[in-house]
């Protein structure tokens, strides 16, 4: 794209397959980013992505990898510099989330929780500081409402997402002295295919989110993309540890 504001840029997306990752990595291609779109398992819908994103005359490949996995992390990144030669920008996307009350909290959803939207995002941040270079980079993580709003049953995701919250301040601190900028985005009820099959998009918590939300509507993934592209521009330059809660005014 002429002008565009990622024009030469190489962006790494975690679970871009669906949902707010899919829409940043589209909108990523469109301001002429190249495009590694990470996913876990759903190969066509990340093909998909790929496939549409070609179309329309911009640069991606699909590359498979569980975030939680520091083998798998590491082949994500040498496939994607060696397809596009370098990486600028990471949007660590990937997460997994289910709500129940305290009582039904297990082990292993905890573990698995914490495994994809805590330590993934972890080890894919530590990956990419050995592929950026001296020009640093920008790292933009997608945590939510959900750290500050607290909803209950849902104990659980909502301390991974604070977990979120606490490793952007962190590590914009850290990692400011290499030039690397590291900010969150904090969406609210995003209408995605996984609230869909969860079911979250309709009915009474539907409802109930918009009566609160003083824009009156839940999120579409396009509410959620230019801001990452803004976070990945020259034009937050000057912006790192930051979190920016996009929810329609729900607090």
């Amino acid at each position: 794209m002429k002008n565009g504001k990622l024009n030469g840029k190489v962006a790494v997306i975690t679970g871009a397959s669906k949902g707010i990752g899919a829409g940043i990595a589209k909108e990523f291609a469109a301001e002429g980013a190249s495009v590694a779109v990470n996913y876990a398992s759903a190969k066509q819908d990340a093909d998909r992505v790929v496939d549409e994103i070609s179309k329309h005359g911009g640069k991606a490949i699909a590359i498979q990898g569980n975030v939680a996995k520091k083998a798998e992390v590491e082949r994500l990144f040498a496939e994607a510099e060696k397809a596009f030669g370098k990486i600028d920008i990471l949007v660590n996307n990937a997460g997994v989330y289910e709500f129940v009350p305290l009582e039904e909290v297990s082990e292993k959803q905890f573990h698995r929780m914490f495994d994809t939207n805590v330590l993934g995002m972890l080890l894919v941040t530590q990956e990419a500081l050995k592929h950026f270079n001296s020009a640093g980079g920008s790292i933009i993580n997608i945590g939510s409402l959900a750290s500050s709003l607290t909803p209950p049953t849902a104990v659980v995701y909502n301390a991974t997402k604070a977990a979120v919250d606490a490793i952007t301040r962190t590590l914009a601190k850290e990692l400011g002295p290499r030039k690397i900028r590291v900010n969150s985005i904090n969406p609210g009820m995003v209408i995605t295919e996984g609230a869909i099959a969860g079911g979250y998009t309709e009915g009474e918590m539907r409802k109930m989110f918009e009566s609160q939300t003083p824009l009156g509507r839940v999120g579409e993934t396009d509410d959620i993309a230019p801001a990452a592209v803004f976070f990945a521009s020259d034009n937050s330059a000057w912006i790192t540890g930051e979190t920016l809660v996009i929810a329609g005014g729900l607090r």
